[in-house]
């Protein structure tokens, strides 16, 4: 069976979960998986030398744990756990991965059909963290300390990789929208054309 795997990745708080679940609402057989909800417990997570818990890292994630939910989404994905209610058989199954640290990460590299990473400025985002309520809450100097580093940090390692389509998280969500909307509707299109040429070509 065909699928479609999408990764959304970026900044925090530049609009990964909001536009995938948008996206998730318009394309039909589409399921999302969230990295967030795959960190460890803060006892598990590393201090730094400033007393900063090093979150925005990949060991501050179980990702053997969220694999294995990619993994069994792709084997079966009208039946995986993360799958939603089918809208049409007919149509290729979709899965959206989104997360602030998922091109950084190896083992998922070799399945993205398309890649999103959301950017916005150092002020703007900023802002945006000052906004949210997180558990355990910031402490004082964290994002200038940790966040925004690590940011800087993880996007340069994925700078080379010229599949990524870069996206400027200050547009509005309908924005946003209809960019990822729009392109994704013309690559499932392509997908089907191919596969449709394949199956033709195999029975002639």
């Amino acid at each position: 069976m065909k699928k479609f795997v999408i990764g959304i990745g970026g900044v925090t708080n530049g609009g990964k979960t909001t536009l995938a679940k948008k996206l998730q609402k318009h394309l039909p057989n589409c399921s999302v998986i969230s990295q967030d909800d795959f960190f460890k417990p803060p006892s598990e997570i590393e201090t730094d030398k400033n007393g900063f818990l090093q979150y925005d890292v990949l060991e501050a994630l179980n990702m053997e744990k969220m694999m294995s939910a990619v993994s069994c989404w792709m084997k079966s994905p009208r039946h995986s756990p993360v799958s939603t209610a089918w809208r049409n058989a007919e149509e290729v199954p979709i899965l959206i991965i989104e997360g602030f640290l998922l091109f950084n990460y190896k083992p998922l590299e070799t399945i993205w059909n398309r890649r999103y990473f959301l950017t916005i400025p150092y002020e703007e985002c900023k802002r945006r963290r000052s906004m949210r309520v997180y558990e355990p809450p910031d402490p004082e100097g964290y994002f200038d300390g940790h966040v925004w580093p690590m940011y800087l940090k993880h996007r340069g390692e994925i700078e080379s990789i010229e599949e990524i389509v870069y996206l400027d998280g200050t547009k509005s969500e309908e924005e946003l929208f209809s960019q990822v909307y729009e392109d994704l509707r013309q690559e499932l299109a392509k997908q089907k054309l191919s596969c449709k040429a394949s199956l033709e070509g195999s029975s002639a």
